[in-house]
C-alpha cells in the first residue's frame, strides 16, 4: 500500500507527541525485551521534565484525544490494566472510554433528518449527549410510542480521521517489515489490515445494529448477559437507535456496593460470557473497556452496549483457544505447546519439548494464585521473551481475540481482585472440549468436511472450464494446435482427483 508523505509527518508527530507527554514512562520495563528497552529510553530523552521530575503523566489523554481516534481506542485498552501502567496512568486514561468532549449540539437534528428523514421526528425529547468517545457519542431519547432509548450519532469528520490514522499505521508496518528484520515474524502489516477492516465496519452503524442482531440470537437462552435491542425504522449508517439500558456503571465500585451487587458473582458472568461467545459462537464483543458494561441492579447480571468492533474466529481458532486454556487449567502443557505448532504459531523447526517447558515457567506460578498475586506485566514480559526465542509467528485473525482477552481480565480482576481465573474459566471451557471429544463434536467435523467436499466439487466444473478456456486461448495466441501439450489435461486430472482424495481424507478422520 502506498502512503503519502504526511503520513509520515503524523507518524513522527505521533511518536513525539506521545515521548513528550510520558507514554513511555512505564512502571517496569524490564518485562520488554532489550530492543524495546532502547527504543523506550532514546524516546524518553524528549519526556517533558515535570514527567521527569515528579514521575507523573497528567496530560497523556489529552495527547491521544488530540492525536486520533486510533490513539483513543489504545488508551481505552491501557485503562484496564493498571497492574502494567501504573494506577495513575490508568485512572487518567479512563476518561477516553465514554468521558470526551461532545461535539456542538446544533448538529445533532441535521444528522438525524440527514440519515433518517421523516422516521427523524419520532425521536423526542432528545438530551444532552450522556457518554462520548472517541468515535460517537450517545444521547437518551423517547421514540414516540415505545418509551426510552438510546441514540447514538457517529461524530463528523470521524471517517476522515480514522483514514489518516491507519495511513500513519501502514507507514509504520511497512518501516518494520522493511527495516527490522527481526520484527516481521509478528506480521505488522497484516496486524493492520486487521484493524483496517475492523475500523471501517465500526464505521457504519448498519452494521453495528447487525452485530446487535446476530449476537442476539446467540445468546438468547443464556443467563447472566444482555443487549439492548435495536429499532431498525431509526438506523441509518451514521444514527443506531437501541432499546435504552438502565444499569450501573461497571467501574463505579461504590454503586455496585451500595446496590448490593455481589461484585465477585459479576466478574465470574463477565468472563464465562465473553469464553462462551467467543469458544461456542465464535462471535465476541471485542470492546469490552469499561465504559461499555452495566450491571441490572435488579438481577446482578452483566449487561453491554457499543458492538462496533466485534471479533469472529473460526472453529480451528475455538478450538486452539479451547485446548490451551484446558491445557493451562489442567496443567497439560505439552498439549498447549502441541496447539502453538499445529496452528502455526511456532514454526515447525522449534523443539515442541523446549516450547512445553517454556510455556510451563509461565503457567505452574499461576495456579492456586488469585488476580492480586499476579502481575501481568511480568507475564507478559515473560511472553515477550518467549515468542522472540521461539520465533513466535502472529496470527492476525486473532488479533482482536487477545485484546479482548485482556479487557475482559482486565475488567473482570478490578471487579475482583481474588479472582481465580482458571477455576472460573474451566466449566465453560471444560464442557465444550468435552463436548467436542464426543459424538456432537465428531458430527460436527463430519459436517464440516463434507461442507469442504461438496463445495470442492461444486467449484469443480468452473475450474476445469476455466482451464479449458485457458487452453484455447493459448491455443489461438500460438496458432499451433501441437502446443497445447496433453500433460497439461494430464496435470488438471491429477489436480481434480488430489483435490477429491484431500476430501476423503479429511472425512476419514470421523471414523478414526
Amino acid at each position: 500500500m502506498s502512503v503519502s508523505l504526511a503520513a509520515y509527518f503524523r507518524l513522527a508527530r505521533a511518536g513525539y507527541v506521545l515521548a513528550r507527554e510520558g507514554a513511555f514512562s512505564i512502571p517496569d520495563p524490564q518485562i520488554l525485551p532489550a530492543s524495546a528497552r532502547l527504543a523506550i529510553r532514546i524516546a524518553r530523552l524528549i519526556e517533558r521534565p515535570s514527567v521527569k521530575r515528579t514521575g507523573r503523566v497528567e496530560r497523556l489523554t489529552r495527547a491521544l484525544n488530540r492525536l486520533g481516534p486510533t490513539y483513543v481506542k489504545f488508551g481505552q485498552t491501557l485503562a484496564t490494566r493498571p497492574d502494567i501502567v501504573g494506577a495513575e496512568i490508568a485512572a487518567d486514561l479512563a476518561a477516553l472510554q465514554d468521558r470526551m468532549d461532545p461535539f456542538e449540539p446544533e448538529l445533532v437534528p441535521a444528522i438525524l433528518a440527514e440519515a433518517l428523514g421523516e422516521k427523524a421526528a419520532d425521536l423526542i425529547d432528545i438530551t444532552p449527549p450522556i457518554a462520548a468517545a472517541s468515535i460517537a457519542q450517545v444521547h437518551a431519547a423517547r421514540l414516540k410510542g415505545r418509551g426510552k432509548v438510546a441514540v447514538k450519532l457517529l461524530r463528523p469528520g470521524v471517517t476522515e480521521r480514522f483514514r489518516a490514522d491507519l495511513e500513519s499505521y501502514y507507514t509504520a508496518a511497512a518501516f518494520i517489515e522493511r527495516f527490522m528484520p527481526a520484527m516481521r515474524r509478528l506480521r505488522p502489516m497484516d496486524v493492520v489490515r486487521t484493524l483496517d477492516h475492523s475500523a471501517r465496519l465500526e464505521l457504519d452503524l448498519r452494521l453495528e445494529a447487525a452485530s446487535i442482531s446476530e449476537f442476539a440470537g446467540n445468546i438468547e437462552e443464556d443467563e447472566g448477559f444482555a443487549i439492548p435491542a435495536v429499532s431498525w425504522d431509526h438506523t441509518g449508517q451514521n444514527v443506531l437507535t437501541t432499546t435504552w439500558i438502565d444499569g450501573i456503571p461497571i467501574r463505579d465500585h461504590a454503586a455496585l456496593d451500595a446496590a448490593g451487587i455481589d461484585r465477585k458473582a459479576l466478574a465470574r458472568k463477565l468472563l464465562q460470557a465473553f469464553l462462551r461467545h467467543a469458544i461456542r459462537d465464535g462471535f465476541f464483543h471485542a470492546d469490552m473497556h469499561p465504559g461499555n458494561l452495566f450491571a441490572d441492579p435488579r438481577t446482578g447480571d452483566v449487561m453491554a452496549v457499543d458492538f462496533g468492533i466485534m471479533g469472529r474466529i473460526g472453529r480451528a481458532e475455538r478450538r486452539f483457544l479451547a485446548d490451551i486454556l484446558y491445557g493451562f487449567i489442567t496443567r497439560d502443557y505439552r498439549m498447549v505447546a502441541q496447539r502453538h505448532f499445529d496452528i502455526g504459531y511456532v514454526p515447525p523447526n522449534q523443539s515442541v519439548d523446549d516450547f512445553a517447558l517454556a510455556i510451563r515457567s509461565i503457567g505452574e506460578p499461576l495456579h492456586g494464585r488469585t488476580a492480586s498475586d499476579i502481575s501481568m506485566a511480568r507475564v507478559l514480559g515473560q511472553l515477550f521473551a518467549i515468542t522472540e526465542l521461539f520465533d513466535m509467528q502472529t496470527r492476525p485473525e486473532l488479533v482482536l481475540l487477545q485484546k479482548s482477552m485482556v479487557l475482559v481480565e482486565g475488567v473482570s480482576r478490578a471487579l475482583d481482585p481474588d479472582l481465580d481465573i482458571w477455576t472460573v474459566a474451566e466449566p465453560v471451557v471444560g464442557d465444550w472440549v468435552r463436548r467436542e471429544a464426543g459424538p456432537l463434536g465428531r458430527l460436527e467435523d463430519l459436517r464440516d468436511s463434507l461442507r469442504v467436499f461438496a463445495d470442492a466439487a461444486r467449484r469443480m466444473p468452473a475450474i476445469v472450464a476455466e482451464a479449458e478456456a485457458v487452453l484455447k486461448d493459448e491455443k489461438a495466441r500460438r496458432a499451433e494446435p501441437r502446443l497445447i501439450r496433453p500433460w497439461m489435461k494430464v496435470t488438471l486430472a491429477w489436480l481434480a482427483l488430489i483435490a477429491l482424495l484431500l476430501a476423503i481424507w479429511r472425512l476419514a478422520f470421523f471414523f478414526a
